[in-house]
């Protein structure tokens, strides 16, 4: 399970203008979160999470404020959510999660992505089923068993448990993040996680290589330009 995971945020963050377009896309995610379920971290543990990983990639707080304000008012804009899927170079899958306040305008902006690398976008779940929805939890550690037992005496899933360089990587369906979130914190105590996120995780790779990488990468900078999206998952083994 640990093989497949990858921390996607290396393609992000390299430059001003890099930091300012994942400001925006955090902003974006918190305004919704808080839309739905409410502006106090305290009552949405959905907001808690995503504030305390914005902070972890360090967003300003002013950042983080404006979008809770904004949230906070009457009206606003009403983003939704939306996933596209399909097959970039090298044949590799490829899962694109967006917000927008305009389906229409996204869904012409992603398949441009596809279609100007010579790419295919496909239906829904035609490449998902390839992936399992994961929520990844990750922290200074050792004890394995003392992880599972805390872990199990909440009645929380777990798919697998890594030990590994003195880390515990804990991967569980994605419907249990809450859950074993709040297990592992009423175990051991505040926790400073490494890796708290949900993440489609490929259950097979595809090596891309030679012109193939050139266009991936080429490929996943377009796709990261769009406002809209959000995340960017695949399968590709580069």
């Amino acid at each position: 399970m640990g093989r497949a995971f990858q921390n996607r945020k290396e393609s992000m963050a390299k430059t001003a203008a890099a930091k300012t377009k994942v400001y925006s896309k955090y902003g974006r995610e918190i305004y919704v979160c808080a839309k739905s379920g409410g502006t106090d971290p305290s009552g949405n543990l959905a907001l808690r999470g995503l504030i305390d990983k914005a902070k972890k990639d360090q967003v300003p707080t002013h950042v983080i404020e404006k979008a809770l304000d904004k949230a906070s008012g009457a009206g606003g804009e009403d983003f939704a959510a939306a996933r596209y899927e399909g097959f970039g170079p090298g044949n590799c899958m490829v899962i694109v999660d967006c917000l927008t306040d305009n389906p229409n305008r996204t869904f012409g902006d992603v398949r441009l992505c596809f279609t100007k690398t010579k790419c295919k976008i496909g239906t829904q779940g035609s490449v998902s089923h390839m992936f399992d929805h994961c929520a990844i939890l990750a922290f200074a550690g050792e004890d394995e068993e003392a992880t599972l037992e805390a872990l199990l005496g909440a009645d929380v899933d777990v798919t697998d448990i890594e030990v590994e360089d003195g880390k515990v990587t804990v991967f569980t369906p994605n419907t249990e993040y809450f859950k074993a979130k709040q297990a592992l914190i009423d175990a051991f105590g505040e926790i400073d996680f490494d890796v708290d996120e949900i993440q489609f995780l490929p259950q097979t790779t595809t090596p891309v290589e030679g012109e193939d990488l050139e266009i991936f990468e080429k490929f996943l900078d377009m796709l990261n330009d769009l406002d809209d999206v959000q995340n960017v998952y695949h399968n590709a083994e580069v």
